[in-house]
């Protein structure tokens, strides 16, 4: 840690912890001691860490070859493409790497969809977003963030963004004009919290988006495949979007993969080298996230989430008043608010950390948990022991 902290940047706080090994849903550190992860790499590792069919498949293609860039073809390409827009339910992907190259791309599909077949004038195409985002790292996402750490000092800022009150349909329909080629929508807002929007907000989003000729893009990448007990959080309100964007879980945890997933109309917009990735949909990618969506195609995991989820909220649901002021989230993820008299969200972190718990906090109190969606109820109900232990009131 010391070491770490002589010679790495400083944009990370990490709790005191080094990690060494994992399996399933525990971690052991370099010293031998075991702790449950209940942050499962913002929902990375929905499968779990060291998950033999994953490591498998990764190993096996690991033999054959990793990289072509998309100079050449490869015999993984066609196939991740059309199994992962099947389990969409679209008909055209973009394979990147990271969650903001995705949302990235999802700009940038957005603005030329809008130029070129929605017919807005030239420089005038506008996204409208929500406040308490959390779409990325990259300049032109902090230009539309609210979270002044990550937008703070890094202007000047990519015009084109419209910001409405999350959960706010008349805030959005107010925002929707003729330059509009987009809403962009966590279904669920991780980083705020676990926020989730009031009853019926997506399917308005959806409705309104239709009429108004608008792109409905929902980034999917901490809240799909899986983790809120169904494939993806917008089919709890039974929506489609015309955009996908996905990541995390989609590389299982082994490598980086993302992906936009749409129609053909949205995604034919581009032509060769308007733009790319050396290693979006790279054979291991693709090996790694053939497995993902194989694993996902059964339905048990999104069943395990439910299940698990309804427990966890239910358990969570009783500390209510005994040091928790509010709980939020779907399926296997939860935004926990503690009271600030008993500590901050780090603090919290770091005593959970002494019980053998491995959670992070954001903004100011409130602790979120996210499992693998392996985690055994067991091991659940553990920790949710651990929790009552720091609370005094619990």
């Amino acid at each position: 840690m010391a070491a770490a902290e002589a010679h790495s940047a400083h944009n990370y706080h990490p709790l005191p912890v080094v990690v060494a090994t994992a399996e399933g849903a525990w971690m052991t550190d370099v010293e031998g001691r075991r702790y449950l992860d209940m942050l499962a790499g913002y929902s990375a590792l929905n499968f779990g860490h060291g998950n033999p069919r994953l490591i498998a498949a990764a190993k096996a293609q690991l033999d054959r070859v990793t990289l072509t860039s998309r100079a050449f073809h490869h015999d993984r390409f066609a196939a991740f493409c059309t199994e992962l827009a099947e389990l969409c339910g679209m008909q055209t992907v973009l394979p990147m790497n990271t969650g903001a190259e995705a949302v990235e791309t999802a700009i940038k599909t957005a603005r030329k969809w809008g130029y070129r077949v929605k017919g807005v004038p030239d420089g005038r195409a506008n996204i409208v977003v929500a406040a308490d985002n959390f779409h990325g790292r990259t300049t032109t996402i902090v230009s539309f963030s609210t979270d002044p750490d990550a937008r703070a000092d890094f202007g000047p800022y990519t015009p084109g963004f419209t910001i409405v009150p999350y959960g706010d349909l008349a805030a959005v329909e107010a925002a929707v004009d003729d330059d509009t080629v987009a809403v962009l929508l966590e279904p669920i807002q991780g980083e705020a919290g676990v926020l989730v929007p009031p009853p019926g907000y997506l399917a308005g989003v959806r409705r309104l988006t239709t009429e108004r000729n608008v792109l409905f893009i929902a980034d999917e990448i901490q809240s799909g495949l899986g983790r809120t007990g169904r494939t993806f959080a917008c089919e709890h309100e039974d929506v489609v979007p015309d955009v996908y964007v996905l990541g995390k879980a989609l590389g299982g945890g082994v490598v980086p993969v993302s992906a936009v997933v749409s129609s053909q109309e949205v995604l034919g917009v581009f032509r060769p080298g308007e733009h790319g990735s050396t290693f979006g949909g790279n054979p291991l990618a693709c090996a790694v996230g053939l497995e993902v969506i194989a694993m996902l195609r059964t339905g048990e995991y999104q069943e395990r989430a439910a299940e698990l989820g309804a427990h966890l909220h239910r358990e969570l649901a009783g500390l209510v008043g005994a040091g928790v002021t509010e709980v939020r989230g779907r399926g296997l993820w939860a935004g926990v608010d503690i009271d600030p008299a008993l500590g901050t969200g780090r603090e919290i972190s770091e005593r959970l950390l002494g019980r053998g718990v491995l959670v992070k906090d954001t903004h100011g109190s409130t602790i979120r948990l996210a499992p693998p969606l392996v985690i055994t109820k067991e091991d659940l109900d553990w920790s949710l022991d651990q929790l009552r232990g720091v609370l005094p009131s619990a």
